[in-house]
């Protein structure tokens, strides 16, 4: 994969109501996958420790838009992204940067829980071990309850720590991915459709810890639920063709949309 610099644009129009810092910001991203186009030219702020949403049909480019924030793109043949994207101000996609270390900055949630075929112990010690953040012993035990606490599954594995992760519901290995996720003390927390396998119960388990999440780490989620991005967002980003096409507070988007393919989207005319 390549990535080209390109002029930083102006930057967008403020968001009404906001308060807090940028976490990761986006200029003039395009991505293309062989000659398509896949983005064309994304400009958005991502504030910190708010939920972002996208939004928009299958194949608008949202979850192409999320992958290049920790750059799963480049994992992609053929796959190249131009324009400039930050944390904390710094260039993701500077030669000189550590990707393996970005993806401990910037962890992601997958729409199929996928936790590996170890130990619930394991799954979340992984990451720890790799990173090189604690050695096993009192450390490790420390950030795996920790972990397992934060994502709401500590009280109902805490006497099974040595049994397989798959051996876990539905439900409860999506929140082992994201105890898995936080483990390594990210700052910011992609999920891509991170509910669409899952019941209406452990749905309402995640989107709980989504809001309680948010007091600790940015959040982005893809989502084709508009009910589930009013309730856990506080923006909304609707993407459309490869084009961001409105950005907001989420009780604007759903309410009073300036675009009318937004308008045609979150109704249900088309999507």
């Amino acid at each position: 994969m390549t990535q080209t610099m390109t002029t930083e644009k102006a930057p967008p129009p403020a968001v009404a109501g906001d308060g807090k810092s940028d976490k990761m910001t986006s200029r003039g991203v395009q991505v293309h996958y062989g000659e398509k186009r896949a983005l064309h030219g994304i400009d958005i702020d991502i504030k910190a420790n708010e939920v972002l949403a996208l939004i928009g049909p299958s194949g608008c480019g949202k979850s192409t838009f999320l992958r290049c924030l920790n750059r799963m793109n480049d994992t992609i043949v053929g796959c190249r992204v131009t324009g400039r994207l930050t944390l904390d101000e710094e260039d993701i996609y500077d030669k000189a940067l550590d990707v393996v270390q970005l993806r401990a900055r910037v962890g992601m949630v997958f729409q199929k829980p996928n936790p590996f075929p170890k130990s619930i112990y394991d799954n979340i010690a992984y990451g720890p071990r790799i990173h090189g953040i604690a050695d096993d012993g009192a450390d490790m035990d420390a950030i795996v309850q920790r972990s397992l606490e934060g994502a709401g599954l500590w009280e109902e594995v805490k006497d099974r720590l040595q049994e397989p992760g798959t051996g876990l519901s539905g439900g409860q290995q999506q929140r082992l991915c994201i105890a898995r996720a936080i483990a390594v003390s990210p700052e910011v927390i992609l999920m891509d459709e991170p509910c669409s396998a899952l019941d209406p119960i452990a749905t309402a388990h995640v989107e709980e810890l989504i809001d309680e999440l948010r007091q600790l780490y940015t959040i982005v989620i893809v989502t084709h639920n508009m009910q589930q991005a009013a309730r856990v967002s506080q923006k909304t980003a609707f993407f459309h063709l490869g084009d961001l096409v409105e950005h907001n507070l989420t009780s604007e988007i759903f309410t009073n949309p300036s675009d009318e393919r937004t308008q045609g989207y979150i109704t249900g005319r088309y999507g």
